[in-house]
């Protein structure tokens, strides 16, 4: 009887082991890589939630992207003893940067004088050589005709600097990439001309006099060529 029992169980062991057998082929397992079941997205959530340590969020590609701050409109610059705040001047020095982020009005403003300087000498000494790399072709060849007619007459032209007392910009125009920038000298010189015997014919040899300029000065921006060229000129008031 003990030995049926035994049998009997044993065998009906083996087919609950093979019954669990062909489900598990038939339904298979999980192993953790399956897929979730899909779940709509709430579109009301706009702002993604802040996940703690460990949490199984999954944030949706692009959620944590930094966006772009707006763009800004730059601050106007400093042109603090150039030009004043939104002046005319202050908008075609700015337009003058935009063109060429190297530009900078207070070395403009020395290199001018250097050239103020640098022509007025040459001038007087007739040096054209010197003056055409300086001058365009309008105001070289009014510059030529004045050394012409000295020389005509046999007269001389004795130019010496004491100081550049002042030189500020007075107008700034871009166009067209080609910058135009105009400055107001006041110098003080003594200047004279004398006639072929040596005389003093008009200024003086020894008095220092103050006198007023107004120069335009231009380039093209972003040219590389470094030099201004002067392309007009008028007495100072």
């Amino acid at each position: 009887m003990q030995d049926s029992f035994d049998v009997t169980t044993i065998i009906f062991l083996a087919l609950a082991v093979f019954v669990i057998w062909r489900l598990r082929s038939v339904l298979g397992q999980k192993t953790g890589a399956e897929r979730s079941p899909f779940k709509p997205v709430d579109r009301s959530r706009t702002e993604p939630q802040a996940r703690s340590e460990g949490d199984n969020v999954v944030r949706l590609p692009g959620a944590d992207r930094v966006q772009p701050a707006p763009a800004s409109t730059p601050a106007p610059r400093d042109w603090r003893g150039i030009a004043e705040p939104g002046s005319e001047v202050a908008r075609g020095l700015e337009a003058t940067v935009q063109a060429e982020p190297g530009f900078d009005p207070r070395a403009f403003i020395e290199g001018a004088k250097a050239a103020y300087e640098a022509i007025m000498i040459a001038f007087a000494k007739g040096d054209r050589k010197t003056l055409r790399g300086l001058l365009s072709k309008e105001v070289g060849e009014a510059f030529e005709r004045a050394i012409a007619e000295r020389e005509r007459n046999r007269q001389t032209l004795e130019t010496t600097f004491v100081s550049i007392d002042k030189a500020e910009i007075v107008a700034v125009e871009v166009r067209n990439r080609v910058a135009q920038i105009t400055v107001r000298f006041l110098s003080n010189l003594i200047t004279a001309t004398r006639d072929a015997e040596g005389k003093v014919v008009d200024g003086s040899a020894e008095a220092v006099v103050e006198v007023p300029d107004v120069w335009t000065f231009a380039r093209t921006l972003g040219s590389r060529d470094p030099n201004w060229q002067l392309v007009a000129t008028e007495a100072g008031a």
